[in-house]
């Protein structure tokens, strides 16, 4: 039941005169962020703490879903999540149509066959988001998060029931009804809001420090965003 988790590069050090310095055009990209791991407890005590404002919020503010990670696969990121995440693949027809398969969503333990009753929740919601930062960001940066397929932890596929009574609650408002999946939850939560340089108000900060508590033994693991 437990998700495949995420996955730094040594920095080089040049000598240089002022007669060959490099051009912009010629300058050695940015070395990728380090993937870093913390106990729960510890994660937590990173995430900032801000007020929250939903001033100007649209979910329209997030352009999902796009043409996903591989753009010759005809699958948009919906998609691409679900068959990243079947236990049992499905037949993909032509446009990326899917059908038979199996999931298991490890908000209730459910079971499901058919895609199309599985919706691909966001961990932390794009409100939530919104409320915690997003609000400040581009356009661009706000579809690379509606999007990102690039940590395990940002998008999952859970039955449309539990998604739906999740809505855009944080976990002092909402926890996944199979009490199994608290720690899990929790864990993956703050590594979404330590990916994305998000904040949490204090009764979220709260909620989450007494989750904490209880799942001493829970990791998370994340790697900064671009």
């Amino acid at each position: 039941m437990i998700k495949n988790l995420i996955r730094g590069a040594a920095a080089l050090s040049l000598a240089l005169t002022p007669l060959a310095l490099p051009s912009a055009a010629t300058a050695a990209p940015a070395t990728p962020a380090a993937a870093r791991v913390l106990n729960l407890a510890d994660a937590v005590g990173q995430v900032p703490l801000a007020d929250e404002s939903r001033a100007g919020y649209q979910r329209e503010s997030f352009k999902h879903w796009n043409r996903g990670l591989d753009l010759a696969d005809s699958c948009n990121t919906r998609n691409e999540v679900l068959l990243a995440e079947a236990v049992e693949v499905p037949t993909v027809a032509a446009g990326c149509k899917l059908s038979g398969g199996l999931w298991k969503s490890y908000y209730d333990g459910q079971e499901v066959n058919d895609p199309a009753k599985l919706d691909i929740d966001h961990m932390v919601p794009l409100a939530e988001a919104w409320d915690s930062g997003a609000s400040a960001w581009t356009a661009a940066r706000r579809e690379a998060y509606a999007n990102d397929q690039d940590a395990a932890t940002s998008l999952v596929a859970v039955t449309a029931r539990s998604n739906r009574s999740k809505s855009d609650q944080d976990p002092a408002e909402w926890m996944p009804p199979l009490p199994d999946a608290h720690c899990r939850y929790v864990s993956e939560w703050v590594a979404t809001k330590l990916r994305w340089g998000l904040t949490a108000d204090q009764q979220e900060a709260d909620a989450l420090s007494v989750y904490a508590e209880a799942c001493e033994t829970t990791v998370v693991h994340y790697t900064p965003a671009p």
